[in-house]
């Protein structure tokens, strides 16, 4: 189990590396320079600024300085916003990103599980064909078109009960985080259900559920301790990807339910050309990305003790 960690830590490491370089190489090759806008840093601050980041040397060298900064976990100074840290916005902004990104993804995880099993349960049935149809709807449709529908449900619902249940926008309270929340996890919550069906159907026809059931054990027990415990292993192994997306991913929601998440700054330091902000916000998503891959690997691990005699035998 050692071996296999280290392995993936290494492998974490060289794609952190991986998208740092090709974020750097990426930001040079778009037109523009943040600099030259007068109305974003006086003259004395440009100079400074280009100085400390190479901005007037060769390419290798502000690669040199970018990468030197970052292995110190220095992600450096906003272009456009005075006085802010790319750290400091991190560090005010993404927690607002992740307590949204959680709750969107107990949502998407309770649901997509629930619905997956349903449509397992009652295959090629009406309730079958309902939430499957719901499903492709939920993963076709873009996710603003779903916020403004939402936004939209609120206002009929706060008209209809004469006094406002919801609010439509804004943050401070967790009244307004159900619908961003639900609407962030539309789209995984509908992944995990078509995963989770197409689980349960496979495990329906393994052949320790057949023993289990000529065995005489009652069927509840075979669905819950058998079945249903077999089939979220695969959903388990999607759970990292989906954390760090959905935690990560809600640029246009926040945009449109006016949240103070890290996202709405990403978009906005994507208009200005912050190049430090993107680079930074960039590397910390792909970072954090990895991480959630490797803790969920761990986890498979401990679920399944199969990964850990494989990886104790040298994966």
């Amino acid at each position: 189990m050692l071996v296999f960690i280290l392995k993936r830590l290494l492998s974490g490491v060289i794609t952190i590396w991986f998208i740092a370089s090709a974020t750097f190489l990426a930001m040079h090759a778009v037109p523009g320079d943040p600099l030259a806008n007068p109305k974003a840093v006086s003259e004395e601050i440009r100079q400074n600024l280009a100085s400390r980041y190479g901005l007037d040397q060769p390419l290798p060298k502000q690669y040199l300085v970018f990468m030197g900064n970052l292995l110190q976990g220095d992600f450096g100074i906003s272009f456009t916003q005075k006085n802010r840290r790319v750290n400091d916005i991190i560090r005010e902004h993404f927690p607002v990103s992740a307590l949204l990104g959680v709750l969107a993804l107990v949502i998407a995880t309770a649901g997509g599980i629930l619905w997956g099993a349903l449509t397992a349960i009652y295959r090629d049935k009406w309730p079958d064909s309902l939430i499957m149809l719901l499903v492709v709807i939920s993963i076709s449709v873009p996710s603003f078109v779903f916020a403004l529908l939402g936004q939209l449900a609120i206002l009929k619902l706060n008209s209809w009960l004469g006094f406002s249940l919801l609010p439509v926008a804004g943050w401070g309270s967790l009244a307004h985080m159900w619908m961003p929340a639900l609407v962030l996890g539309l789209g995984t919550m509908a992944y995990l259900t078509r995963l989770m069906r197409s689980s349960m159907l496979e495990v329906a026809a393994a052949d320790y559920l057949r023993t289990a059931r000529a065995k005489g054990l009652p069927g509840r027990r075979i669905f819950f301790r058998h079945q249903l415990r077999n089939a979220i292993l695969p959903v388990v192994t999607v759970l990292g990807p989906a954390i760090a997306a959905i935690t990560t991913g809600g640029f246009v929601v926040e945009l449109v339910f006016a949240i103070p998440g890290l996202g709405r700054y990403f978009v906005q330091a994507v208009q200005q050309l912050d190049y430090t902000v993107i680079m930074g916000t960039t590397v910390f998503y792909g970072a954090f990305l990895v991480f959630m891959v490797l803790a969920v690997d761990i986890l498979y691990g401990v679920i399944d003790p199969r990964i850990r005699l494989v990886g104790a035998g040298g994966e």
